[in-house]
């Protein structure tokens, strides 16, 4: 449990930093050098296509199709049912740390990034990344080399075809990594439930 709250302080520290501006600087530099399929053009994502696999996507380039197809079972519904499929706990866990990313986003606005002279409004309130979030809970749900690459892979398209920044990533990473971390404690406290249920019955 102290591993998960050394990542939970860190995504603390990390959002602190990313609403004050003090990492503006770096996203800044990868979204000139480091994001060749970003576009730009559109606002906001909406929930529905946080939740929804390849709702509100936009075929318009190699890019967008790869990182939509790549990127799907990192969506909510397919994440939280692959999860769920392995371990309840942890898919309670995802629960939870989509709910602080939802939670960032709404609160924490960072200073305007911007492509060009174009103001990237969908940088705005982005956030933590959800989908590096539920890539890593799904590839640490599945314990598979495949599932690991995969994850990499879909991390680094969030960052190339645009939909996301560096510090944006990294707070997803931070909070999947704190929900794996404390898979365990959580999985131990409920099977003492149980038994104390049971010695009680």
């Amino acid at each position: 449990m102290r591993f998960a709250f050394a990542c939970l302080s860190c995504f603390a520290a990390l959002a602190i930093a990313v609403a004050t501006g003090a990492l503006t600087g770096l996203d800044q530099w990868a979204v000139d050098h480091v994001t060749p399929g970003g576009h730009f053009t559109g606002g906001e994502p909406s929930l529905r296509d946080a939740l929804i696999p390849l709702a509100g996507t936009h075929w318009d380039s190699a890019w967008s199709v790869l990182v939509n197809v790549i990127a799907a079972p990192a969506s909510f519904l397919v994440a939280f049912v692959i999860v769920a499929w392995r371990s309840r706990v942890l898919a309670v866990l995802l629960v939870a740390a989509v709910a602080v990313e939802t939670l960032c986003k709404d609160l924490l606005t960072r200073p305007e990034l911007h492509h060009g002279a174009r103001h990237i409004v969908a940088f705005d309130d982005s956030f933590p990344s959800g989908h590096a979030l539920r890539a890593v809970v799904v590839a640490g749900a599945l314990v598979s080399p495949w599932a690991a690459a995969w994850a990499i892979a879909a991390i680094a398209l969030l960052q190339l075809a645009g939909w996301h920044t560096p510090t944006d990533i990294a707070g997803g990473l931070l909070l999947g990594a704190s929900a794996l971390l404390a898979r365990g404690r959580a999985a131990r406290a409920l099977r003492g439930r149980r038994l104390a249920r049971g010695r009680a019955l």
